[in-house]
Order: C-alpha cells, then sequence, then structure tokens
C-alpha cells in the first residue's frame, strides 16, 4: 500500500510541474485591477539613427513634377510598398554609411534620424539644383521596418512591416504569436548598434515590459523565443498530454518488467 501512496504522489508532482501555468502564458500582468483603466508610463522612443544596410525611401514632389522625375524611384512591374520594390528602388546605407542619390552622388547618413537626412537632401537640392520657387518637398522613410523571429514562434522568419513605430508583442503577433512552449519571460533581443551588437531580455508576462527601451523594436532586430523547461523534459505541456506520457512510460516498464521475470 505504501508503495502506491508512493507511486500516486510521484504521478502528481510529474503532473503538477509538467503542466504549462496561466501566470506564464499571460502577457502584461500587473496591472491595478481595481480601476477600469490603467495608466502606464511608457518610455519615450527616441529618433531611430540609420544604420549600414537600412533601406531609405526618398521621395521628391514640387510644383513642376519634371523636374524631380530623374530623382524619384521607379517601381514599375510591382506594388508600390512591395518588398521587392523597395529593396531594388530604394536607396540602401553600404559599409561606408553612405547612399547614392541621382544626380547628388554619395551622402553620408550613418547615424542621422531620418529628419537629419531630409534636411540634408532637401539642403543640398535647393543648394546645387533648385531654387524656393519650386515649392520643393522631400520625403524619407525607411522602406519598411525589416525584423527576425525565431525559436518558439509559430511562424518564424524575417518579416517586414509598413509601419513607423511597431512593437515587440506586434512583432511576435506578426509571427503567430509564442507557442504554449515558448518562455515569455525571457524573450530574447538581439540589436544591432554602431558600436556593435547587444543583446537584451523582455519579461512580456510582467507590465513593466511596456517601460523598457526594447518596448519598440528597431530595424534588423533579432527576436528569439526559448523553450521552457517542460519541452526540455519531455513532458506534455498540459494536463491530458503529461498523464498521457507518465502512463505510456510506466506501460512501457510493466512491460518490460513482465517479459524479463517470465
Amino acid at each position: 500500500m505504501n508503495k502506491i501512496y508512493t507511486f500516486l504522489c510521484l504521478l502528481f508532482v510529474f503532473f503538477a510541474s509538467s503542466c504549462v501555468s496561466n501566470k506564464d502564458l499571460t502577457y502584461l500582468q500587473g496591472a491595478n485591477k481595481n480601476e477600469n483603466q490603467s495608466s502606464i508610463e511608457v518610455v519615450p522612443l527616441k529618433p531611430y539613427r540609420v544604420q549600414v544596410n537600412d533601406v531609405l525611401s526618398i521621395k521628391l514632389k514640387a510644383l513642376d513634377q519634371k523636374l524631380v522625375e530623374m530623382f524619384n524611384s521607379s517601381t514599375s512591374g510591382s506594388a508600390p510598398n512591395s518588398t521587392d520594390a523597395l529593396y531594388f528602388d530604394g536607396f540602401t546605407v553600404n559599409d561606408h554609411g553612405n547612399i547614392r542619390v541621382p544626380v547628388l552622388g554619395e551622402i553620408a547618413v550613418l547615424g542621422l534620424t531620418l529628419e537629419e537626412i531630409r534636411a540634408k537632401v532637401e539642403k543640398q537640392l535647393l543648394d546645387e539644383y533648385f531654387n524656393k520657387e519650386a515649392d520643393l518637398f522631400v520625403l524619407v522613410k525607411l522602406a519598411g521596418l525589416r525584423y527576425t523571429t525565431n525559436g518558439e514562434v509559430s511562424s518564424p522568419g524575417t518579416k517586414t512591416l509598413f509601419q513607423d513605430k511597431v512593437t515587440i508583442l506586434e512583432a511576435i503577433a506578426n509571427s503567430g504569436d509564442i507557442t504554449i512552449t515558448g518562455n515569455r519571460k525571457e524573450v530574447v533581443l538581439v540589436r544591432q548598434y554602431p558600436h556593435g551588437t547587444e543583446i537584451h531580455t523582455l519579461d512580456l508576462t510582467s507590465v513593466d515590459a511596456v517601460k523598457s527601451p526594447y518596448y519598440y523594436i528597431q530595424p534588423n532586430d533579432y527576436i528569439y523565443v526559448k523553450p521552457i523547461k517542460q519541452k526540455t523534459w519531455g513532458f506534455g505541456v498540459n494536463g491530458l498530454q503529461s498523464v498521457t506520457t507518465i502512463l505510456s512510460a510506466l506501460s512501457l516498464v510493466i512491460t518490460t518488467y513482465l517479459l524479463i521475470n517470465r
């Protein structure tokens, strides 16, 4: 009888430890439940500074559009906002931190914000090719926000979103969300900086993640979701799978024992 009790206790321990808790699956926990609306102080988003391999979209407008046709990229043969069109017709920042613009030639943009690049291009055009009467309008944008997700997500891979700001939760949602075997408490963010690569970790189950300076992703970010320990152990991720796994293992042990002692 003692052996039966011991076995049941062990079965209960395995069952409890192998199941994934609801706290491990819920995002942004910790908000005040007594209020209908919870106010969270979000960290101010700093202007993005252009890095090597970024692709920029530069559009010029003027009273006489024929004057700026040579500067504007052609997107014939593909959708204007498609990734392929922007890759081939956009302005890629080379290893020296420059972009090549028709007529203007090489322009140093590394480390500059989009607004600083716009002002720089506009000033050079006004100084060398246009006058104020041309009513020149310059628009500079990133040619999509490109990032990569890997690990325990439903749809890993590289994706491009045509938005100015994207949170890490939006990026993960666009990758099909984290699977039930993904560790939401230790999501790794690998980010490129002019001085090198840095690795940051976010706990997406805590509401404090919204206050993190890494809550908003940047171009070329790499997001990796680790597996939880239950997947490493090989147990099920819910009660039914856990019981099935344990009973299957127990049946195999009993069968083997009976065959050996027959």
